[in-house]
């Protein structure tokens, strides 16, 4: 929730007058600073109208002077920018076997951050309980208060409705499924709460923090599992039930015979996860059980492990070719535990994919390894309460709200 400081200066200015000053505030939003005789001239408001959203916007905190323009005579101008400072935001990754829980500001910059061990499924009330006090501890490390948190937000390892924030049927969350996650956050903490599945706000946060100027973008989680987060012409594509990107169940030729965990045969995930690839490799006698130990033996030189890697790539790949064919992203980033460290991995990926796709679909298309690795999750569930949170509907109302009030 955003909160304004006081009311506007002035009484020039009614709530009406405000009824844009969230669109005027996206224009700040870059960090660039303006003054207000130039936010005129790009938006054909007054400058009188223009100078009643500014105070507006400068009682909420949303926006700060940002110093002096040069001046040709006279008085120079003031500036003002975005200030991402004025709110903080808890962004919240729950793994299956881990818990990460940081404090950013409206920019994304984590001011505090902590990592613990924890299972999803000792279920909701454990996890989310744990969640709240890791919460509190770091606003009190990072010196701030509640009071100043913009909203919070949640990845949880299994497909969830977004709408609502509930886990649908979760394969690994026991205790979750249907579970209210943002009423029982907003016991503790009354502001935006917004929940999605983790490969999502992974696409988010890795698309924001490294590759903000493509728009169409691929996320490829390769872990435990094997899922995707598709971002179209800068927007999440979430699907009409938000199981959009389900990549792991996707049939592979090569798999006809093997079985997956869903019940059907010949799924990527089956070929291709971590433990898939584990499994594959104990079939020669080699002690391994997950997709870190496959990683450990590629990196010592282990050629079975570097040729099951490059394989799993391949695979994954032949899944990949008919998503460039589908929706001709021009990145894709490759992440997750095996992911992040397995270059062999990709080039077994990169391999496939230009091979099969079509020379206009891979013209300009570039497939990386995540720069964001572990911090992807955190990243995204800021940017997904920042996206909300600072959108023009929302400081519009925030700022009628506190003229009102």
């Amino acid at each position: 929730m955003i909160r304004a400081k006081g009311r506007q200066a002035g009484k020039d200015s009614d709530i009406g007058s405000l009824s844009r000053a969230g669109d005027l505030f996206q224009l700040l939003r870059d960090g660039k600073a303006r003054t207000r005789a130039e936010l005129a001239l790009s938006t054909g408001l007054a400058r009188s109208t223009v100078a009643s959203r500014i105070d507006a916007l400068m009682a909420s905190g949303l926006v700060g002077p940002a110093g002096e323009a040069l001046s040709s005579g006279g008085r120079p101008p003031s500036r003002f920018a975005f200030n991402p400072a004025a709110r903080l935001v808890l962004a919240v990754d729950v793994g299956a076997t881990h818990l990460i829980v940081a404090v950013t500001d409206l920019g994304g910059k984590i001011l505090a951050e902590h990592r613990l061990a924890q299972q999803v499924a000792d279920g909701p009330e454990a996890v989310l309980d744990q969640v709240l006090a890791q919460g509190k501890e770091l606003l009190a490390s990072a010196g701030r208060n509640a009071d100043e948190l913009a909203g919070i937000g949640i990845g949880l390892p299994g497909p969830v409705e977004h709408r609502s924030g509930k886990p649908v049927k979760p394969p690994i969350m026991p205790g979750w499924d249907g579970f209210d996650v943002v009423s029982y956050v907003q016991r503790t903490f009354p502001v935006h709460v917004l929940v999605d599945n983790d490969v999502n706000i992974m696409a988010l946060g890795e698309q924001a923090a490294h590759w903000p100027e493509h728009g169409d973008f691929f996320f490829v989680k390769v872990a435990t599992g094997i899922g995707s987060g598709i971002i179209s012409s800068g927007e999440l594509q979430r699907g009409a039930n938000g199981t959009a990107g389900d990549l792991g169940h996707v049939q592979v030729a090569r798999g006809g015979d093997v079985l997956c965990a869903c019940g059907n045969y010949g799924c990527l995930e089956a070929l291709a996860s971590g433990p898939a690839v584990a499994r594959s490799l104990r079939g020669y006698g080699l002690d391994v059980s997950k997709g870190t130990d496959v990683l450990r033996l590629a990196a010592d030189g282990n050629l079975q492990a570097i040729q099951a890697v490059r394989q799993a790539g391949r695979d994954i790949g032949e899944v990949l070719a008919t998503v460039v064919n589908l929706l001709n992203p021009s990145v894709i980033v490759v992440g997750g535990s095996m992911g992040e460290a397995g270059e062999h991995l990709v080039a077994g990926i990169r391999e496939v994919v230009y091979r099969r796709s079509p020379p206009l679909a891979t013209s300009h298309l570039r497939i990386s390894v995540s720069r964001a690795g572990s911090q992807a999750a955190v990243l995204g569930a800021s940017q997904l309460v920042t996206r909300h949170v600072l959108s023009p509907a929302v400081v519009e109302a925030a700022l009628a709200a506190a003229m009102a009030g």
